[in-house]
């Protein structure tokens, strides 16, 4: 199906994020991978937001994106989103929600936007099957893109009160500090008389002998309401970060810090990911099935950034398209093949995967959260992910 020669295979990571065809977020992303040199995703499979804020702070530097699964979390509130927005911030990596929507478009809008995981309030990435059709895809985009300029913009409103003052230049202004009793600047002209909330008949009035209207203070209401409107920065050139890369060396090694400094936080943007191969046995997405996905992704290159697949499936000329491998981990101790779960997951190994299978990312769940030391094991898993890739472009060059 794919090209087995296509030059994503081979192209680093930083030269592909030069491309100028590329969405901004599928750029941002292969800038990040160059500059952390980690093409590993982490599968947050866990069901409480301490769990989860834990294993992201653990994992953070050694992954490029880290996967949810938000309905698994018990107690998942805007204390989860913003405890993983400033995670993700601090240790620079993406978030991928990992919905699989699967319906009409009207309702998988709903789903992607609102209820209590509004999912594209906060994830860069989410994924699909297509089997409901590419208008599925149109309806996501379009929901997106309104939840994003949502975001941009906000109201607030101002309200102030205060009483009247006379200036020196004799124009009414109006003041929130205290104030004497009597005003300093009286005017001896009439002034309008505002009614009282009192009742009528305990009221004194203009006409009520000894009111005197000098000293009867008026109060102002203010309410100022602003719309504003912001918008996130693009990332920088992928060819500074190309040209970065090639002139490090032994003498002057590649600066990670000033790098990330430099590429800034990720573009305002959303992209899709489409099911299209599966990791499970049995399965039931054909060869047919992933033709058709790699077919409709072309029409829709704006925000179907690519697949969630067993193998690199780009296979024509114009074909940049990511793609992220689950189904990874390492052989057990004891040295046999790692097969599965028994639940129908299958494993591989992460550098053989990237390596062989030309895959940009790999996903890897519970053989790091069941871990140990799941920073160390995470860090084990981005060597060897990393390793297959230097080896594959190596290779092919």
């Amino acid at each position: 199906m794919a090209s087995k020669q296509h030059p994503t295979r081979s192209s680093p990571f930083s030269v592909r994020a030069e491309s100028v065809t590329l969405p901004a977020l599928t750029s941002y992303l292969l800038s990040l991978i160059s500059i952390k040199q980690s093409n590993l995703c982490v599968s947050a499979d866990v069901h409480s937001t301490s769990a989860l804020l834990r294993l992201a702070e653990e994992v953070g530097d050694s992954i490029c994106v880290f996967k949810t699964h938000a309905d698994l979390i018990d107690d998942f509130s805007d204390r989860t989103i913003k405890g993983l927005q400033e995670i993700a911030k601090r240790k620079c990596f993406l978030i991928f929600e990992d919905r699989k929507f699967g319906d009409i478009g009207s309702t998988v809008q709903s789903q992607y936007t609102r209820g209590p995981l509004r999912i594209a309030t906060w994830a860069h990435l989410t994924n699909a099957h297509l089997f409901p059709g590419p208008d599925m895809i149109t309806a996501l985009h379009s929901a997106a893109s309104k939840t994003l300029i949502s975001l941009n913009q906000s109201v607030s409103t101002e309200i102030t009160t205060g009483t009247p003052r006379t200036s020196i230049d004799g124009l009414s202004t109006t003041g929130t500090d205290p104030e004497p009793d009597i005003d300093p600047f009286p005017s001896s002209s009439t002034q309008q008389f505002q009614p009282s909330s009192l009742d009528a008949s305990n009221t004194l009035s203009p006409t009520t002998p000894n009111f005197d209207m000098t000293h009867r203070r008026s109060s102002v209401v203010t309410a100022t309401t602003t719309i504003s409107q912001t918008f996130e920065p693009c990332p920088p050139n992928p060819a500074t970060l190309s040209r970065s890369l090639s002139s490090s060396s032994s003498e002057r090694p590649f600066d990670r810090a000033s790098a990330l400094k430099e590429l800034g936080p990720p573009p305002h943007a959303r992209g899709l990911l489409l099911l299209a191969q599966m990791s499970s046995e049995n399965n039931l997405l054909t060869p047919s099935y992933t033709k058709t996905c790699v077919s409709i992704a072309r029409d829709q290159k704006d925000f179907v950034l690519g697949f969630v697949a067993q193998e690199n499936l780009n296979a024509e000329k114009g074909d940049e398209f990511l793609v992220f491998t689950p189904g990874v981990g390492f052989p057990p101790e004891d040295g046999e093949k790692a097969k599965g779960d028994g639940m129908g997951q299958r494993w591989r190994g992460p550098r053989e995967v990237v390596r062989d299978e030309g895959v940009d990312v790999v996903i890897v769940g519970r053989g790091i959260v069941n871990a140990r030391d799941r920073g160390s094991e995470a860090e084990r898993y981005r060597r060897e992910a990393w390793r297959g890739y230097e080896e594959r472009v190596v290779k092919r060059k």
